[in-house]
């Protein structure tokens, strides 16, 4: 093997290239090293900038970070140090240092020269949810950050957008208080369980209110869909406002391959609610993939069952819509009313991960072998070829 296949043309150069057997071990071992916030081998990104043995077959290696102060530095360290431990029968020492200006502009076009603007447009191949309600105070948003973390925790690739600016919650659901590193133009999105996650939230402070009109709102939502740098996604979640308002509308201009999952609670009049969001898509063009009903009914330890917010909510607006789009809308689930969930989301630990058992995590992981199985693909699609 020589040096040219130990990382790939267009990206950084090492300052001092691989040469001698030992060396070529030690990056075949940094190869496997995966940068947490790009999610690509430190190597292909030209982030080894050299590796050195001495005499007593220690090593040292220096790592160029992409900016100075990155937060995932222990993280990067630790990752490299475990990946050369088989190779160095010495002492390993790793140098951090960061990314010249130049460089990191060298990154940035690596990383995007085969990127559409707009990743997830018309030709993308992520499956897309919009998560949506008729209201406010039904669970959307935490609902949707169970979701997105249950289908990582299945193995899936996964984003999550908190579209919901005036009310942004995404990141207390999900315990995330680190902000997204900028590489220049991109913005590298925080990761929580497994998921890619970026919100306005981010960005100020929990208590800082966002008092924006439509223009804004779409700007917001457009750099959150094409200066964040979400790799290969096999799904995006978007955790929608309630209503059917401006967000809903540049959702479906920005994404328009999103089909929507419509959260309701049982009774009937935030049902009539829902369905009113559902049948936006008449309007925009956007399939609806299924209703989820939260707050549903509870069990008690004695085996009672109360009906807190009433029943059969959820099927009706599965009914309604399934009726009104002519075409068919499952009820994906009911999550009954459990104050594990409440908690768990308290405590920023989503319940279908951390109390996988509990009454609403068993229904919502359920919910999600159901999403899971409905994988990205062509299927359904006209491909750009007519006979002759």
């Amino acid at each position: 093997m020589n040096s040219i296949d130990l990382y790939p043309s267009g990206v950084l150069a090492p300052d001092v290239a691989p040469a001698t057997p030992q060396q070529h071990s030690a990056w075949r071992a940094l190869a496997q090293v995966i940068d947490p916030e790009i999610r690509q081998p430190i190597t292909t990104l030209g982030m080894v900038s050299a590796v050195e043995f001495d005499g007593d077959d220690g090593v040292t290696v220096t790592i160029r970070l992409t900016i100075a102060g990155c937060p995932m530095q222990d993280t990067i360290h630790t990752d490299v140090q475990n990946a050369l431990a088989p190779v160095a029968e010495g002492q390993i020492a790793v140098h951090l240092t960061s990314m010249t200006a130049e460089q990191r502009v060298a990154l940035q076009d690596n990383l995007t020269a085969s990127r559409p603007k707009n990743p997830f447009g018309k030709e993308s191949l992520t499956k897309i949810y919009a998560v949506a309600s008729g209201k406010g105070g039904v669970g959307k948003s935490t609902i949707t950050a169970n979701l997105a973390v249950g289908l990582a925790d299945r193995g899936l690739s996964v984003g999550l957008i908190d579209a919901d600016i005036h009310g942004f919650s995404i990141p207390g659901l999900l315990g995330i208080t680190a902000k997204p590193t900028k590489v220049e133009d991109m913005i590298m999105p925080p990761i929580a369980y497994g998921v890619k996650v970026m919100s306005i939230g981010m960005f100020l402070d929990a208590d800082q209110p966002v008092a924006w009109r439509g223009p804004m709102l779409h700007r917001a939502l457009e750099q959150f869909v094409t200066d964040v740098y979400w790799g290969d996604v096999d799904v995006l979640l978007i955790d929608l406002p309630p209503g059917t308002g401006d967000i809903a509308i540049s959702t479906a201009q920005l994404l328009p391959n999103a089909e929507l999952l419509v959260i309701t609670t049982p009774e009937h009049t935030a049902a009539q609610v829902a369905a009113r969001a559902g049948q936006l898509s008449t309007q925009t063009s956007q399939p609806v993939s299924g209703v989820i009903e939260n707050m549903g009914p509870m069990q008690m330890p004695d085996g009672t069952v109360i009906e807190v917010f009433g029943s059969g909510g959820g099927q009706a607006v599965s009914e309604r819509l399934t009726d009104v789009l002519d075409q068919d809308v499952p009820l994906l689930g009911s999550i009954p009313l459990d104050p594990v969930l409440r908690t768990d989301s308290e405590h920023g630990t989503p319940s279908v991960v951390t109390s996988p058992t509990s009454a609403a995590g068993s229904v919502l992981r359920e919910i999600v072998a159901t999403l899971a199985s409905a994988r990205r693909g062509l299927a359904g699609r006209k491909l750009p070829v007519s006979p002759k």
